[in-house]
């Protein structure tokens, strides 16, 4: 690879560059991950590693608003039991492409009305007894 170096664009370098530097800073559990991970996409028939590639793709054009809202999602939907985590994937995919943009719209307006409306830092939803 050394003698193609200089061949490559400079983005494809610095792209290189910062990959390398991300691996030299990862444990080595992180790296097992990342190998794993990588194995993993390997095996993945091409079709399903394009719509990957193209859906990261799209990802990475949103604005960074929307990438952070898309990670936060991610990360609430994490947190959900698996059972449920289960039924909202099952929903999805068994939803038509309208029923999907209704279910995003609903979404959106929900954290929209949050953001607006945010709870006060206890997390419950019922308002403090009042004391009369």
């Amino acid at each position: 690879m050394s003698n193609q170096w200089g061949s490559l664009p400079p983005e494809r370098q610095q792209a290189l560059a910062n990959g390398s530097k991300r691996w030299l800073e990862m444990s080595p559990e992180q790296q097992a991950q990342a190998r794993e991970r990588f194995s993993h996409w390997q095996t993945l028939p091409p079709d399903q590693r394009r719509a990957l590639h193209d859906r990261w793709q799209r990802f990475q054009a949103l604005p960074p608003r929307e990438r952070e809202a898309v990670r936060q999602n991610y990360h609430r939907f994490q947190q959900l039991p698996p059972a449920q985590r289960q039924m909202l994937r099952q929903q999805w995919r068994n939803a038509t492409p309208e029923q999907r943009a209704q279910m995003v719209e609903q979404a959106r307006a929900e954290r929209a009305r949050r953001a607006e409306h945010p709870q006060p830092r206890g997390g419950g939803r019922n308002p403090p007894p009042r004391f009369r």
